[in-house]
């Protein structure tokens, strides 16, 4: 009789646990909880918070965003929202590893994410939940920890796009691509095993670089006036002499075909400055009666600009003016398109009866420069590409309408999804969990860690930096130099104060803070300065 209680007593404490990929223990009552919410977590690439109207930025009422924004206003809108490495493929092993780049392995553009890692779409996936994710990836891997995955296969492409299927082949599919991923996005949550709670990750292309508009878009904003940073012409002084080497400029380096939409054919003798080398790849994939309705649109515009070019008319800082507009009214075109299927997707819970029991998250792996500093890429740790978006619902348990100031970044991503499900994360992760914070936790972090590992892409150098509430360093080693920001009196970053004696007991502090965290993360040395 001992014998046979003894054994039940074993059986139950084993069949009440389980064991996660890196070995932790996931609780079985935990794993079991009828009440876990389901996760949508909507994503795009490159979305700039001042293309976000929730955040009230500069464009707030020239390009609004309602459906993104009814996310904010039905939940939280988190104001100091930062990645750990702004560059896309980075940024997503960061959110699906809860780790900083040097740790999960993935630092740039190009490495290939190591599929054996722990991820926490494994850890929901183990512990019950139905996962998929859909869209953009960008991780040179095949997705593991998804019930379902259909991903675009590199950057992806705007219109007509190609999908690489779960048994390794291509499926191309006609349309415009945020359309599309939202399209089988609700098909996958029509079809999903719905005894289970789900986690989908819906990740847009857009409004990543070719900026091309849905065709339902073009000339959404010509009849808007578009303000100016007031950085677009900035001339990169008392600051690392690094950043007058870039290389992505709307003045010196915005692609006429690619990026202004001028194509060569269109120009007959009228010669343009450059540069122009990648052509319209997105042209090219078009139909006959799409490429038609593009030239309708673009074909006269064209015709005009070059007109005004070739009189004189436009030229000099009237010439960057030009390509800014242009760039901006196809930027804001794009997240247009992402809005609206943000849109669709609440719509579909609505409607479906599962927004009450379901996270819905709008974020973007980076921000994105939409003129300030001349700029219209990312990569630098200044504030514009380091912010990302995070606005959030769950009803019951945030706020309406609520505002939440603490620092933020993509390593919290992963421990905040296990804990909403229940389940524990490893103690390995960087991250913490947002969830004390909807409930009015205090005791959190004073400041963020950045690292930036690209070997010289946009003519970016490798930096490293540490933000406060107030302050910002970035070193640059390979030049050993030092900024130092006070983003209260200096809140577009245009003067560092490192070598300013009444900084000086700041900028040791601030040293100090940026070792602190290194240590913390283990981080490797930095590379080795070229002077």
């Amino acid at each position: 009789m001992y014998r046979v209680l003894f054994c039940l007593v074993v059986f139950l404490c084993f069949s009440i646990e389980m064991v996660g990929n890196d070995g932790n223990r996931i609780a079985a009552e935990e794993r079991d909880s009828v009440q876990r919410p389901n996760i949508v977590f909507l994503f795009s690439d490159d979305h700039a918070l001042n293309a976000i109207s929730a955040y009230g930025g500069p464009l707030k009422d020239v390009a609004p965003t309602p459906n993104i924004d009814r996310i904010a206003r039905q939940g939280a809108v988190f104001l100091n929202s930062f990645c750990a490495n702004s560059i896309c493929g980075p940024s997503r092993a960061t959110i699906l590893s809860g780790k900083h780049s040097h740790a999960n392995g993935f630092m740039r553009n190009g490495n290939k994410f190591d599929p054996n890692q722990w991820t926490f779409a494994k850890q929901l996936q183990a512990s019950g939940y139905a996962t998929a994710v859909i869209g953009k990836w960008h991780l040179s891997s095949n997705p593991v920890g998804f019930d379902y995955w259909e991903v675009l296969p590199g950057q992806g492409n705007y219109y007509n796009p190609v999908f690489l299927q779960m048994d390794g082949s291509k499926k191309k599919v006609d349309g415009y691509v945020t359309d599309i991923t939202t399209e089988k996005a609700i098909e996958w949550l029509d079809g999903r095993d719905k005894t289970k709670p789900f986690m989908l990750m819906c990740q847009h292309k857009a409004p990543h670089r070719t900026f091309s508009p849905a065709l339902r878009h073009l000339g959404s904003f010509d009849d808007i006036t578009i303000p100016e940073p007031d950085t677009l012409f900035d001339d990169y002084q008392n600051r690392s002499r690094t950043l007058a080497g870039n290389e992505m400029e709307i003045d010196r380096h915005f692609d006429w075909a690619y990026d202004a939409k001028v194509r060569k054919d269109e120009r007959g003798d009228v010669k343009l400055p450059a540069p122009d080398r990648y052509g319209t790849p997105e042209y090219n994939r078009m139909s006959a009666s799409q490429r038609k309705e593009w030239d309708e649109y673009y074909g006269p515009l064209n015709k005009e600009f070059l007109s005004e070019y070739a009189a004189g008319k436009i030229q000099g800082k009237e010439l960057v003016r030009w390509k800014y507009r242009r760039y901006m009214r196809n930027y804001l075109s794009t997240v247009k398109a992402v809005d609206e299927n943000v849109g669709r997707v609440l719509d579909y819970l609505e409607q479906n009866n599962l927004a009450d029991n379901t996270v819905v998250i709008y974020s973007s792996d980076q921000g994105f420069y939409l003129g300030e500093h001349g700029w219209y890429d990312k990569r630098w740790m200044f504030e514009e590409s380091f912010r990302m978006p995070f606005v959030i619902r769950w009803p019951g348990k945030i706020s309406a309408g609520s505002q939440a100031e603490e620092l933020i970044q993509n390593i919290d991503y992963a421990p905040t999804f296990l804990e909403m499900a229940g389940l524990t994360p490893p103690k390995s992760l960087h991250g913490k969990s947002l969830v004390p914070l909807f409930s009015g936790e205090s005791d959190w972090r004073k400041s963020l860690y950045y690292a930036y590992y690209e070997l010289g892409e946009h003519a970016v150098p490798q930096h490293f930096g540490v933000r406060t509430d107030r302050h910002k360093l970035i070193y640059f080693p390979i030049s050993s130099e030092w900024n130092l920001f006070d983003l209260e009196s200096d809140p577009n970053e245009m003067k560092s104060l490192h070598a300013d004696p009444g900084y000086d007991s700041k900028l040791k502090e601030m040293k100090f803070e940026l070792e602190r965290l290194r240590t913390k993360f283990k981080a490797p040395p930095y590379p080795l300065p070229t002077n």
